[in-house]
């Protein structure tokens, strides 16, 4: 058996890990990868959005699975360019896709298949949308793609108008539309289900901290930590939210001709009304997934090629370990606006090995490591309680340096007593 994984980030360093622990045993390919998936997997030099390379690659290789991890290539149409080649392929189509590619495209499949989400209009102009503004505060989103930091929280009108003209007149994310949202109260959540086309089969949940700053303060990054699992969510819990948000999608997009199979990430927020749906992504999310797949039991690539075919996710159920997860990331200085890059790392033969270390923007210069992108490095640990397991990764935080090193340093302090 022989996998390829597609990306370079940390979220492709954690898949390229549960794949390994795989009892099928197979040969891991990535690519392009990073210096510290090349200690893990065979690298490829082709780029995410290479499809002529990666196609070639799978081909030649004879690769039996391409596992796509960002969600550009997936909008973009990787996994349909694949399959016209006879490869077999984890991840949505490109008409499926479009649940993230699109926040509108999102909303109005939700309107059509009752899934409660927050109430929104849509605008194209400066004018348009502070007209739409019915209280403070906010959510400004662009319609596209935007790496998780296309998303203002507009607490006065200043605020929206100052994000409106980045978003609609200086086009900082590449779009014409955004959307204005209710701004919804309560606990986030991120809750991921593997389809099949048919079927929406849950993961663990877990949460994420999408802001810069402690106390969630700061502007929006792509994630600066997670944990795993969310006290108070129990088997019947995760299975309400299932039936109540991801399986209607997925019963959606199959009778309108494009059934989803792949990942189907729900970010949600847990309201005293029930959960409403704050996005959809159909791919494995950075940095929950780091946090999630080391609990993970059973095998991995089992699941992803049983979401390949319509229906093969009957009948299976996935094992979980009982520990938590902690998951910290390490950011480079002037992230997230103008992250540096360059800066020598120092302090990873430290690290215990029972800590995994994902790497997700680092590069290799005249034989030294360094950053290369936003968030640099991420430091997993487990353990027997919150507690134990946040000690860990913030104790091999505290080995690795490198110039303006960023971290949040609350990440699971409530867990214990929010989750317990």
């Amino acid at each position: 058996m022989k996998v390829l994984v597609v990306g370079s980030g940390g979220r492709e360093h954690a898949l390229v890990r549960a794949l390994a622990r795989s009892p099928q045993r197979p040969e891991i390919l990535c690519s392009p990868g990073n210096p510290g998936i090349a200690g893990d997997a065979a690298l490829l030099p082709y780029a995410a959005d290479d499809f002529d390379g990666l196609v070639g690659a799978a081909r030649n290789e004879a690769v039996d699975l391409v596992v796509v991890g960002p969600e550009a290539p997936l909008v973009a149409g990787l996994v349909d360019a694949l399959t016209e080649a006879g490869v077999s392929a984890f991840g949505p189509t490109r008409a499926a896709a479009a649940l993230e590619g699109s926040k509108e495209f999102a909303k109005r499949a939700m309107a059509a298949a009752g899934v409660p989400t927050a109430s929104w209009a849509r605008a194209t102009t400066v004018a348009e949308a502070m007209n739409a503004i019915e209280a403070y505060p906010v959510v400004l989103k662009a319609d596209g793609l935007a790496a998780g930091k296309g998303v203002v929280i507009a607490h006065d009108a200043a605020q929206a108008r100052d994000a409106l003209h980045a978003l609609l007149v200086e086009h900082r994310f590449d779009t014409n539309t955004v959307l204005v949202e209710e701004h919804l109260e309560g606990e986030e959540l991120s809750l991921f289900a593997l389809c099949d086309g048919e079927r929406a089969l849950a993961l663990a949940p877990a949460r994420d901290y999408k802001r810069i700053f402690d106390g969630d303060r700061g502007p929006n990054t792509g994630g600066m930590g997670s944990y795993s699992p969310v006290g108070g969510l129990g088997s019947e819990e995760i299975a309400d939210i299932i039936a109540r948000v991801h399986q209607p999608i997925v019963d959606h997009m199959r009778d309108r001709g494009t059934p989803f199979h792949g990942l189907l990430y729900g970010g949600l927020m847990l309201t005293r009304d029930g959960p409403r749906v704050i996005e959809f992504n159909v791919r494995f999310g950075d940095p929950e997934t780091q946090a999630l797949l080391p609990r993970l039991r059973s095998d991995l690539l089992a699941a992803l090629l049983a979401s390949t075919k319509a229906g093969g996710l009957r009948g299976l159920e996935l094992e979980w370990s009982p520990q938590w997860s902690v998951m910290v990331v390490l950011a480079s200085a002037g992230y997230p606006e103008r992250p540096r890059l360059g800066d020598a790392i120092s302090g990873l033969d430290a690290v215990p090995a029972a800590i995994e270390v994902t790497h997700s923007g680092t590069a290799l210069r005249e034989g030294r490591l360094v950053t290369a992108g936003g968030r640099v490095l991420g430091l997993n640990a487990l353990g027997d309680d919150p507690a134990s397991a946040r000690t860990a990764a913030y104790a091999a935080a505290q080995m690795i340096e490198f110039r303006g090193k960023q971290l949040r340093t609350d990440i699971a302090a409530r867990a214990g007593a929010a989750d317990a």
